[in-house]
């Protein structure tokens, strides 16, 4: 059996919300973030899906402009409450491959651990947007023994990936503690975290989380960012911060309606991840979670911004555009076809002669 990761009613030191940060309709309305008349309707949208955005958010957030790409990714509208017939409660199949709590188990050489519920700041697009946010924000101490317990019993486990929640979250103890239990079994062979607080919370990359992210093995991090405005001086400090401990960055982008569906603005941003040594991973189109119509674009338009992309960076820079099966058959690339009858299309649409088998 592991050895213990947390003291049993020890929740001391589980993770603190920054201070200053916006966690009501009331706190986002005195902040200007919501013209006014509107703050009435939005309370029915933050009793049903979390509210937070951290100072360092609001900050950067222009607030002259009602269609601010920054205020549309953390501020509620009352298009929350309109679910399509298309959207589901989950919508990539978590709960389907959830052998034990806190694991999902879709690909056989990999598992999510999603050890908390708790954001920084919460996405109006968020997938999980059904379960992040207050109450149930950590697992116990004998549902951490468990999730470890399974990936231990499972030899075909490669890499582990701590999401939830945001597991940078955790406080520095209970993070190094749960690292130190996997790295600990030997057939996992490397560490990845999706996280959004280096960009979102950048204060929290101190010393004692570093000193915990020095590991044995590989570790990765993911780090979510859908605009260049993000890559703040802090969040970029905070990412060299990352590399010097001895993390690989990885870069995850959604591509949102009214954000970032522009090729000139994921051009900035994939150039800006490479500029701070983050590699651009996965440019995810929007899942169906419930009252997120409004982010989604067609995949036809997310592939011509992709086509327009390959002709203008670097392949360090280009993402793998993504689509998340509805239901839980996974992740599969849905970048453009190049390939055609008689011939290649190249990115500026000429078609090329090519003899194929």
């Amino acid at each position: 059996m592991p050895p213990p990761i947390f003291r049993v009613n020890d929740t001391r030191e589980s993770f603190v919300m920054q201070e200053g940060s916006l966690r009501s309709v009331s706190a986002l309305a005195a902040a200007g973030l919501i013209p006014e008349g509107q703050a009435a309707g939005l309370h029915a949208v933050a009793a049903r899906y979390a509210v937070a955005i951290t100072p360092n958010m609001v900050r950067i957030i222009d607030t002259g402009k009602p269609d601010d790409p920054i205020a549309r990714q953390f501020v509620p509208t009352a298009a929350e409450l309109i679910t399509t017939p298309d959207e589901r409660a989950d919508p990539i199949g978590d709960d389907a491959h959830s052998p034990v709590k806190g694991i999902v188990h879709r690909y056989p050489d990999r598992v999510l651990l999603k050890a908390l519920h708790a954001c920084p700041v919460y996405c109006r697009f968020c997938f999980r947007r059904e379960q992040v946010g207050p109450g149930g924000e950590m697992l116990s101490d004998d549902e951490i023994r468990a999730a470890i317990a399974y990936i231990s019993d499972h030899p075909a486990i490669w890499e582990v990936i701590l999401t939830g929640g945001d597991p940078l979250m955790l406080s520095p103890r209970r993070l190094g503690a749960l690292l130190d239990a996997l790295e600990a079994i030997p057939h996992v062979a490397t560490l990845r975290i999706h996280s959004r607080v280096p960009i979102v919370e950048p204060a929290r990359i101190g010393p004692a989380l570093l000193a915990v992210l020095t590991r044995r093995k590989p570790l990765w991090i993911a780090v979510h960012s859908n605009h260049p405005r993000e890559l703040t001086e802090a969040a970029k400090a905070a990412c060299r911060s990352l590399t010097r401990a001895g993390a690989t960055l990885l870069g995850q982008t959604v591509l949102l309606r009214g954000v970032n569906d522009d090729p000139a603005i994921l051009e900035a941003l994939f150039r800006a991840m490479v500029a701070e040594r983050i590699k651009p991973y996965y440019l995810h189109h929007p899942d169906l979670a419930p009252g997120t119509a409004g982010f989604r674009l067609s995949i036809a338009e997310g592939r011509e911004i992709m086509r327009v992309l390959r002709g203008r960076l670097s392949g360090l820079a280009q993402p793998t555009y993504v689509l998340d099966i509805p239901g839980g058959a996974g992740k599969v690339p849905i970048g453009p076809d190049m390939i055609e009858p008689g011939g290649v299309r190249d990115s500026a649409g000429r078609l090329h002669p090519y003899e194929q088998d």
